[in-house]
């Protein structure tokens, strides 16, 4: 018997395969970012529970202390104040050159409401109040003025002012709605 050979074909111009290599190559996969993503996600959950930790400890912590501060005061009902509403002043100040002025509103708290409805009615004790205002605003110097502590000496020197002038009127305190200094 004569061994026939079958006859190979001719080869191509294709690399040999070998058995390890895939068939057909493929390009190479993205590598995916879930490891990035996902500690994103647990950095941003952990960030909210810590956030919402915070808000639920801050709300507590201002809970209990008005509730102890509420509880420590015996239940009784604060006095009335009477509030009488002045017009608004404007003035010049007492600064070389004149040229600076004041605006501002007062508001003045007085010990009862009656007495604050009395002043509003009378024209001649609130038309005595203004012009004593007035004279202690145009001695005042801007620079005063526009501190802190000129503001309180301010309203402090009202409140003294007014005593003599409101005859038995107790001001309890002094309030600005509106306080502007010109320069």
């Amino acid at each position: 018997m004569t061994d026939t050979k079958t006859p190979e074909p001719l080869e191509s111009s294709k690399p040999p395969r070998s058995p390890k290599s895939p068939k057909s190559p493929k390009p190479a996969k993205p590598l995916k970012a879930s490891g990035g993503r996902r500690r994103l996600i647990v950095i941003a959950l952990a960030a909210v529970i810590v956030l919402a930790g915070g808000g639920v400890t801050a709300f507590w912590a201002t809970h209990q202390t008005a509730g102890a501060a509420a509880a420590s005061k015996p239940a009784s009902k604060p006095a009335e104040h009477g509030l009488v509403t002045l017009e608004p002043f404007v003035v010049n100040l007492a600064d070389q050159g004149g040229s600076r002025f004041l605006r501002v509103s007062i508001r003045l708290i007085v010990e009862s409401v009656a007495q604050a409805e009395h002043l509003q009615k009378g024209d001649v004790a609130l038309t005595r109040a203004r012009s004593a205002i007035l004279e202690l605003l145009t001695e005042q110097t801007a620079e005063h003025l526009v501190t802190a502590e000129g503001k309180v000496a301010l309203k402090a020197a009202i409140g003294r002012k007014l005593e003599p002038v409101l005859e038995g009127t107790k001001v309890v305190d002094v309030l600005f709605s509106d306080f502007v200094v010109q320069f």
